[in-house]
């Protein structure tokens, strides 16, 4: 009985694992400021639908939710929400893009400015429908003539070497011990 307690248990961490969702800091160790590169750092992002934004930024910053013509022009007289305590967080709880610029339009026009595209969390879900193929699809002349195809890590996937994949490398030796798996 306590063995299958114990599998269960590890069953729904490892289960609430899977399922976290990630924390950004805008900007990494640079923070919110004129000095960022925002769009690079932003780029180099996949955002999903649970995923927090975290704002780190000095007294001459803001932070301004905007819609998308706002985003372009800078404008923040009809900001959706506006943050000045220096570190604010933003859940981004729906998909779909959003906006982000400092309240300084100086600062906005000096590329100041966020825009991220939400993604709905699909890490447990179906994967992608596949384009259809061509009516008639040519055979390759020799394995040598074909690109090689190979798979990039993502940090999006399960274990992605964060504490989660110590933790559940924890629990197995643990639970190893305890007799409930056999190597």
């Amino acid at each position: 009985m306590a063995k299958l307690i114990l599998l269960s248990l590890l069953a729904i961490f490892c289960f609430a694992l899977t399922s976290q969702a990630a924390t950004y800091v805008v900007g990494d160790t640079s923070g919110w400021d004129i000095s960022t590169d925002i769009d690079s750092w932003a780029t180099s992002k996949t955002f999903n639908v649970g995923d927090v934004l975290l704002f780190q930024y000095s007294s001459s910053h803001s932070v301004s939710e905007v819609n998308k013509e706002s985003f372009e022009t800078c404008n923040t007289t009809n900001s959706l929400t506006t943050f000045s305590n220096g570190n604010t967080t933003v859940t981004l709880s729906n998909a779909g893009k959003r906006y982000f610029v400092c309240g300084n339009k100086l600062h906005c026009l000096g590329g100041m400015k966020l825009q991220v595209n939400v993604l709905e969390d699909d890490k447990v879900g179906a994967p992608e429908a596949q384009p259809q193929p061509q009516a008639t699809i040519p055979k390759p002349s020799s394995k040598t003539n074909n690109p090689s195809s190979t798979a990039t890590p993502s940090s999006d996937g399960f274990i992605n070497g964060g504490i989660g994949s110590l933790i559940i490398a924890f629990l197995f030796v643990v639970s190893t011990m305890f007799g409930l798996f056999q190597i």
